[in-house]
């Protein structure tokens, strides 16, 4: 992209104060926002926050996936729909509050469900991705995609009470020279059909999409600006009755390191 077109205008400077005073991000870490392309997979529970978020800090263009409309029993956690939005498709929905947020962003919305057939021609338009979904096809028809398309994948997901993140660029190699792990080195496969229930099924604290989906946002804009250490090979899980964060790390395995 020009750098000219992400110049920062006067108010854009005044709006993002609070970023460039920061050393670390500054006026070219905002310019780096600006350029971003970012897919969010999910305008539910855990892309509500993260929309909002990356919305807020400027990304410039967000991809909104979702084939879903807003219900009531959404709106418990789903906090960018509101009352009046029950009905609307929840990627009209999220691109009318991004556009109440920052007027700045451009907002691509595709109401679709992710296929594994459809996953690769929709990351490829962006430069990194935010899967929020609530669904094991999805997760994997991304992390696949991402990974064949060399995008770095930021993944959550949630349960009744705790919540599970990491980084995944399993195209690249860590410091020591060493491929870095995929989604199927953690999750080597779907677990069977009906074991995992759904939110609707079991419920979800309405907050705690809130605390997972605001950390996807802080990893995504890590990615983008270049500041601290993504969690790629280590998976954050967070249990919210406890109040406790724990860390695994997990490594590629032989057999895909072979592949």
């Amino acid at each position: 992209m020009d750098d000219r077109v992400t110049q920062l205008s006067a108010a854009e400077l005044e709006r993002y104060a609070r970023h460039i005073v920061l050393p670390e991000i500054g006026g070219q870490g905002q310019q780096k926002l600006k350029r971003a392309r970012v897919l969010v997979i999910g305008a539910g529970g855990l892309g509500a926050p993260l929309i909002a978020y990356l919305a807020a800090a400027g990304v410039g263009t967000l991809g909104i996936v979702d084939d879903d409309v807003v219900s009531l029993s959404n709106l418990q956690r789903q906090v960018i729909h509101d009352t009046d939005s029950v009905g609307r498709p929840k990627t009209t929905s999220a691109a009318a509050a991004v556009a109440r947020i920052n007027p700045n962003v451009t907002v691509v919305t595709h109401a679709e469900r992710i296929t594994a057939d459809s996953a690769a021609g929709l990351v490829a338009q962006y430069d990194l991705v935010a899967d929020g979904s609530d669904n094991f096809d999805t997760r994997y028809a991304m992390a696949d995609a991402c990974e064949a398309e060399a995008k770095p994948l930021v993944t959550a997901a949630v349960g009744r009470f705790d919540g599970t993140l990491t980084v995944l660029k399993p195209f690249e190699a860590n410091a020591e020279g060493v491929q870095n792990p995929g989604y199927r080195d953690l999750f080597p496969e779907p677990p069977p059909a009906g074991m995992v229930p759904s939110c609707a099924e079991a419920g979800v604290l309405g907050a705690l999409t809130g605390v997972m989906g605001t950390l996807q946002a802080m990893e995504v804009i890590k990615l983008i600006t270049g500041v601290g250490e993504p969690l790629v090979g280590r998976l954050l899980m967070y249990d919210a009755l406890a109040a406790r964060f724990d860390m695994v790390r997990y490594k590629r395995t032989t057999a895909n390191a072979d592949a």
